[in-house]
């Protein structure tokens, strides 16, 4: 009973089953091959489906609907009695075909663009585009509503009648609707509505959107992070615009069947000549080349006039494509001309059917209903431009009434949408459901809430019990505040402790937004002041880990790291980001590095001192680290700016942080620090430059390209903790933008530049191999290259920095001989470090596996040549 609660909980409730269904198979009497993309209807009900690359079909039965209509250009037509107890039905079409009559082959003939009249259609549509630009205008504006609905799916009658959980709660049953589109039973769980308009100028260009409305019920106003939800749906289900040659959709690049590309990606076939409405239209259907690539089949109806305008375009997904957890996929999409003669998209409809592990977890339902209207083209007053950012939410946006949404809303919400508030409250009420969602809460957010409108969160519990070198046994007790204590003042903190060395750690913060959020400090976009004090135990290469340095399952390290600093830092951090994705970051800092474990500082002069100490026999024993020539600790105060720009970056709040969900946007970075010498007893004068760049590349059905370019320089003369290590990931998890086989501070240079190119090709390969095909594996393969120097000013082992007073010996390790053994180098300028990777991701669509391989630098006595490296990466 706890399991199928929680199973609901985590989107709402299990199903199984279906509505009673007609299946089967349709081919050509003649060949025997199977018949693509022919229509099954129940003529004059407005209900059908088409046959898929296979020529199966499936189509619910309806009581007293006894006659199924099977159509298709080139066969004859068939109507054919059924009743409720037809379940499969095959059927034989045959052919009425005249000589000089265009029509779909099946599957398996030989098909050619060159002289196909259907590419050559194809090709006067994408000359004819630009024609179709509302851009073409000086000025457009028109107003834009949306609903996306989120349902359970394949509900039967049977469990509305049998199951336990809709006989104890009614109000579940009460939920439960037909769809309208597949006839299936649905129990609706959120629905967003948003009413935007989107403004254009030509002259100087400025395209932005104005959300005015915002309305959302249901599930994730269980979760203080609830928007979470919203903004994934958002995000992975975006709009499709088939007039651009490219669209994103489902997190991937899909290429537009009318498009360049496009006609090399698919094939095309005229199948009739029809009327949409009052329109005379062509029919074309197209496929991809391979059905498992990343693409759609579908129908496209093109006027039969000189504009070759789309009138109505029909999409899904074939049933072998490679794309996870979605079982089904219609999008339709309508065209018409306005009262001015322009030719815009009027309406967008997406019905999309998903499930993981349908037995257990059951199957769920997205769909999406668009409409555009009150077009203008009258000139717009230069004062709606002037706010930043392309996106810009009305302060009002949320408080919205009844009647403003009975003016704009253009479609209206069933009768379960309608009672989604009242269906969360009774949903609350459970027995036991506090506890669900306290554990769903602290699993999904990584946080536990200390009451209705948590005030003060305890977060993140995945660092709770960790180990270390150091600490040995950590055990670390973190919460931060929430702004239902104050939307502007938040406060964040720790206390951990060490069984090993018994010594505490602390962390503690505030941070002062200047905009109120409505949870969290981090909320985009970002405007604030924050002051942190810590003092705790970090491994040098810490600072390259994008997550918690005490995150259980990155604490778990590939070899024994033993070098570390005991940490005081004093910051001072102001950050300030823009909506068109700029953002500036200053920094004051004030910190003391006391080494710890087996890391000591000790300057070449110190060295010389020691060497004739041990000479004269002053110095006796195993002293060689612990010697009174070590220094103890240093002292830095530095201060830097930083600039960041990523146009286009989207993000999901979760209650720790935010996550960055559109990968696609290029990011740019640029960073100066300045050593302060003398200032709070900083030891060091220094100016080191970063710069950075990203950006990924879509290669079609090849997958997609990620590159990294990152550069720096250390201008000054420094000892090795202050000069440029390697940003090394020393745990089993995937890091992005980290070395897997560079050990902790392994090269130091002065100079550096390194390269992260990594290639996913999306299964494109392994779909083409028997048997591995079904597995829907996804193969990856990578490269990462660091070029890196030092200069004769930081270069410890040249004669001429034999005494210097500045200076350190990098860092090693004693043996029990007292010969002391480096574990830091310096590079060769000639010879930049080289890993590639060869990995496999989507193995249960979860889980990323790689192979690590060490190129060069394997002389070296602290070289790890290979490793496995894994993550949980879920993606469509």
């Amino acid at each position: 009973m706890v399991r199928r609660i929680f199973i609901i909980i985590m989107l709402c409730i299990w199903a199984v089953g279906l509505r009673a269904q007609i299946h089967g198979i349709v081919i050509d009497s003649e060949t025997g091959e199977p018949i693509p993309y022919l229509n099954i209807y129940y003529d004059g009900k407005g209900i059908g489906t088409i046959t898929d690359i296979d020529g199966k079909y499936s189509i619910p039965y309806y009581d007293g609907w006894n006659k199924l209509t099977f159509s298709m250009v080139g066969y004859t037509k068939q109507e054919i009695t059924v009743s409720s107890k037809t379940t499969e039905l095959n059927v034989s079409m045959k052919s009425d075909l005249v000589l000089d009559e265009v029509i779909v082959k099946p599957k398996k003939e030989k098909y050619s663009r060159k002289n196909n009249p259907a590419v050559e259609l194809i090709k006067k549509v994408i000359a004819s585009k630009r024609r179709t630009n509302l851009e073409n205008n000086d000025y457009y504006f028109y107003n834009k509503y949306q609903k996306i609905t989120l349902a359970v799916n394949d509900i039967t009658p049977d469990s509305l009648k049998e199951s336990w959980l809709f006989k104890k709660y009614p109000f579940l049953r009460d939920q439960v609707e037909p769809c309208d589109v597949t006839g299936k039973l649905i129990l609706p769980v959120s629905v967003d509505e948003t009413v935007s308009q989107k403004i254009y100028r030509k002259e100087p260009r400025s395209e932005k959107t104005i959300i005015h409305g915002i309305n959302s019920k249901g599930i994730n106003e269980l979760f203080s992070t609830g928007d979470m939800l919203s903004t994934v749906l958002k995000d992975v289900f975006q709009d499709i615009d088939i007039y651009e040659d490219r669209f994103r959709f489902l997190q991937h690049y899909f290429d537009s069947p009318i498009s360049e590309a496009g006609i090399r990606f698919y094939k095309f076939y005229i199948m009739d000549t029809i009327y949409v409405e009052k329109d005379k239209c062509f029919h074309l259907t197209f496929v991809p080349n391979n059905s498992q690539d990343f693409g759609f089949t579908g129908h496209l109806y093109v006027l039969a006039d000189s504009t070759f305008r789309v009138r109505q375009c029909e999409m899904n997904l074939p049933q072998k494509t490679d794309i996870n957890f979605v079982d089904h996929m219609i999008i339709k999409q309508k065209f018409g001309e306005l009262p001015t003669g322009e030719w815009s998209l009027m309406e967008d409809d997406m019905l999309c059917e998903l499930s993981y592990l349908k037995k257990v977890l059951g199957s769920y339902m997205v769909r999406r209903t668009t409409r555009n209207f009150d077009f203008s083209f009258e000139p717009l007053p230069d004062n709606m431009f002037k706010k930043k950012g392309s996106e810009i939410k009305d302060v009002n946006a949320m408080m919205r009434d009844e009647e403003y949404w009975n003016k704009y809303r253009q479609e209206k919400l069933t009768e379960s949408e309608t009672r989604m508030g009242g269906f969360i409250d009774d949903l609350a009420k459970i027995k036991g459901f506090k506890y669900i969602i306290f554990a769903l809460k602290a699993l999904i957010e990584n946080t536990v809430q200390t009451g209705k409108d948590s005030k003060v969160d305890i977060a993140p519990i995945n660092t709770m019990i960790t180990s270390n070198y150091i600490d040995g046994l950590r055990l670390r007790a973190s919460a931060m505040t929430t702004a239902n204590l104050h939307p502007n003042i938040y406060l964040k903190g720790y206390y951990a402790y060490g069984f090993k060395d018994k010594k505490s750690k602390y962390m503690g913060e505030l941070e002062y937004s200047f905009d109120k959020k409505e949870y969290l400090p981090s909320e985009f976009p970002k405007h604030s002041m924050t002051f942190t004090y810590q003092y705790d135990n970090m491994l040098p290469s810490d600072k390259f880990i994008d997550t918690d340095k005490d995150n259980v399952f990155t604490a778990l390290k590939v070899c024994q790291v033993d070098q570390y600093n005991y940490e005081r830092k004093a910051i001072i951090k102001y950050e300030r980001e823009r909506e068109f994705g700029f953002k500036t970051t200053a920094i004051l800092k004030h910190a003391n590095y006391e080494p710890c474990g087996e890391l000591f500082y000790r300057t070449m002069a110190g060295e010389s001192a020691l060497q004739s100490a041990i000479a004269n026999g002053s110095l006796s024993g195993n002293k060689w680290v612990k010697s009174p020539y070590n220094t103890h600790d240093i002292t830095v105060t530095e201060a830097s700016l930083a600039l960041r720009y990523a146009p286009g970056e989207t993000f999901v709040n979760t209650r720790q942080r935010r996550i960055p969900v559109n990968l696609d946007a290029p990011e740019f970075t640029l960073q100066h620090t300045v050593g302060l010498k003398g200032v709070l007893g900083s030891d060091y004068t220094y100016n080191m430059t970063e710069a950075s760049a990203y950006k990924r590349f879509w290669m079609s059905s090849w997958g997609n390209i990620d590159i990294y370019l990152k550069g720096g320089i250390q201008w000054n003369k420094v000892p090795f903790p202050l000069l440029i290590m390697p940003a090394a990931n020393l745990s089993y998890i995937i890091q992005d933008e980290t070395f897997n086989l560079i050990n902790n501070m392994e090269f130091l240079n002065d100079r550096y530049a390194s390269l992260d190119f990594s290639w996913n090709m999306q299964g494109k390969l392994f779909n083409r191999i028997p048997l591995i095909n079904k597995l829907k594996w996804r193969e990856f393969i990578g490269v990462k290259c660091l070029w890196g120097t030092l200069t004769d000013k930081n270069n410890p082992f040249l004669e001429q920095n034999r005494n210097d007073d500045m200076l350190m010996m990098f860092p090693g390790h004693y043996d029990r001989t007292g010969k002391y053994n480096y574990s830091s180098y310096v590079m060769d300028p000639k010879v930049p470090y080289v890993e590639i990777t060869a990995g496999i991701h989507n193995i249960f669509k979860l889980l990323h596996v790689e192979y690590v391989r060490r190129l060069n630098y394997n002389h070296l006595p602290t070289a790890n040549k290979w490793g496995i490296r894994l993550m949980i990466r879920t993606v469509f």
